[in-house]
């Protein structure tokens, strides 16, 4: 673990190599689980500004999970989430011809139809931040769903940190981001 500025850094988003392999998974992560993608609080207010703009692209079964709970949800612990379909799937996951899960509000945002990504947890995965009232803990989150996206980050030698950069730098900043690529020279 390391420091940058108020963020405490695992190594291992340094370490350990990573690329999405949509072919081999098929997008599990958006389907598998039991709870919904974290969102932040300015999110879930952005997510319902845009959710007509994002509805045309959702399926059917997801349309009717966030008109009856709402584009987010508050769980027990106080934390907001996406809402699930049948407590699987993201609410927001739509199918390709292939099967393979992809994000109705990033389909939006590839047609122009909004401006906004998708919730910041989403586009950093397999990063997971956990806020503290002093620090943010900035993790490398393992799951055995992700191990084809580990071989290949291996084969095409992307480190974490440089495969998750544009929503690092979402997150933090690019100042921040251009610390982190030190500290990984150093560390290499």
């Amino acid at each position: 673990m390391f420091q940058l500025g108020k963020t405490i850094v695992s190594e291992e988003i340094i370490k350990n190599d990573f690329v999405c392999n949509l072919s081999a998974c098929k997008g599990a992560c958006c389907i598998d689980g039991d709870a919904g993608a974290p969102v932040e609080e300015e999110e879930a207010k952005i997510l319902e500004d845009l959710y007509p703009k994002i509805k045309p692209f959702l399926r059917k079964k997801g349309i009717e999970v966030i008109e009856k709970q709402g584009t987010s949800i508050i769980t027990e612990n106080g934390e907001i989430e996406t809402p699930l379909i049948d407590g699987a799937d993201c609410a927001y996951v739509t199918f390709d011809d292939k099967g393979i899960a992809l994000c109705g509000i990033e389909e939006a945002y590839n047609q122009g139809e909004i401006n906004w990504k998708k919730p910041v947890s989403c586009h950093l995965y397999p990063v997971r931040v956990q806020d503290y009232s002093e620090f943010s803990a900035v993790n490398y989150h393992r799951w055995q769903i992700c191990d084809d996206a580990c071989s290949l980050g291996a084969e095409l030698q992307v480190p974490i940190y440089k495969f998750v950069k544009e929503a690092l730098i979402r997150k933090f900043g690019e100042d921040w981001y251009l610390e982190l690529e030190k500290v990984a020279e150093k560390v290499k």
